[in-house]
């Protein structure tokens, strides 16, 4: 008699989002940033005229929308990013016994995905916070998660930078399939809004705050219409062409918060060149390993980060430019939300995929990091 325990087929249940309050246009962006850029400009007036700096040019909606195919992004603080003196939000510090920011808005979208399900906490036995910055190094925010929806089990934070959502589905999927837990929430909290460079013309319109949620359960415990989830795939290859430096080190270095390398910080042009490959070539090995080919794929909710990216992605895989229903795009409205973005294409664009068809949640970005989940409709 075996005694190997017996592999649960997995699916996802639900996904759940939360939105931030306040929306900054590309047009409230840049008038801030040519703000601040003549204010610089005025002050090193000398240094510019010798020569010795160089002047600060200005934004334009027309150049960003261009760049990337980003026209608004919601932010959880709007006021001191808007400010051509701070550049940055404000945010209040709050007593350890209150429950922190990230933690907040992840019970937001972990109760919206519970409740699409049909479930309850009660129904959920571990919690996995994965998001590419994480509030504070410990407590886990998943465990803060976890305790305030009165969740039984355990909870870990992990950082895959933009890939976080789509490992934590593969370390969820694994733990359900395993029998280690009859349902899991990935939560990606992404506060972006904290650590983007909002003084750097090539960077400061990119990225935009939310949280999302994603439900993995045991199929058999899923409700019907939920996603099996047929495979996950992750690809990592190291590179320092997207980095933030700033950590617990920077406190023992000396170095100053406002030092440029503790903020996000990339070589666009060498990501976009040696990532969009990558993330074609990991797509369409994971399809065939199931069967599938890229023309026999309903849909890719693909990482959001640049229009241009995508399109780029999906034509590699299809041999032609992908329709908005083949490859929807969200980031015109939320723009790049790091490990969120993919996620958030799945949960607004995802009702009308029929029984039986297959589709891709696919992310890519710092590390590199590539993940990949092919799920197909119950």
């Amino acid at each position: 008699m075996s005694n190997q325990p017996t592999l649960h087929r997995v699916a996802i249940s639900s996904t759940g989002i939360y939105i931030p309050p306040h929306v900054i246009t590309n047009a409230e962006l840049v008038d801030t940033f040519n703000r601040y850029a003549d204010l610089q400009n005025a002050e090193h007036a000398a240094e510019i005229a010798a020569g010795t700096f160089t002047p600060i040019a200005h934004s334009s909606p027309e150049f960003i929308e261009k760049a990337s195919g980003i026209q608004n992004r919601y932010v959880m603080e709007k006021t001191g990013v808007l400010d051509p003196t701070r550049m940055r939000p404000r945010f209040k510090a709050r007593p350890d016994d209150a429950l922190s920011l990230m933690a907040e808005i992840s019970v937001e979208a972990a109760l919206d995905a519970i409740k699409r399900a049909g479930n309850t906490t009660a129904d959920v036995d571990a919690v996995i916070c994965a998001s590419a910055n994480m509030q504070r190094a410990y407590p886990a925010m998943a465990i803060e998660v976890q305790t305030a929806l009165n969740i039984k089990g355990f909870g870990f934070d992990m950082n895959v930078a933009c890939s976080s959502a789509t490992f934590g589905i593969e370390m969820a999927a694994n733990m359900v399939k395993s029998c280690a837990a009859r349902a899991v929430l990935v939560i990606n909290p992404e506060i972006t809004s904290a650590h983007l460079a909002w003084k750097d013309r090539d960077c400061h319109f990119i990225f935009g705050d939310v949280c999302t949620a994603i439900l993995v359960q045991r199929l058999d415990l899923a409700p019907d219409g939920a996603f099996e989830i047929l495979g996950t795939k992750c690809f990592t290859q190291f590179s320092n062409n997207i980095r933030n430096n700033f950590g617990f080190m920077s406190h023992a270095e000396d170095r100053d918060v406002d030092d440029r390398d503790q903020l996000f910080y990339q070589e666009g042009r060498k990501v976009f060149k040696e990532v969009c490959p990558l993330a074609a070539e990991h797509i369409s090995s994971h399809l065939n390993e199931f069967g599938y080919t890229p023309e026999q794929t309903r849909r890719f909710w693909l990482h959001q980060a640049n229009v241009n990216m995508n399109q780029f992605v999906t034509r590699k895989l299809l041999g032609r430019d992908p329709t908005p229903e083949e490859a929807p795009i969200i980031l015109n409205e939320f723009a790049n939300t790091a490990s969120a973005g993919s996620i958030i294409a799945f949960h607004r664009h995802h009702e009308d995929i029929a029984a039986g068809d297959v589709g891709v949640i696919c992310s890519f970005g710092a590390g590199y990091s590539i993940g990949s989940v092919v799920v197909k409709r119950t």
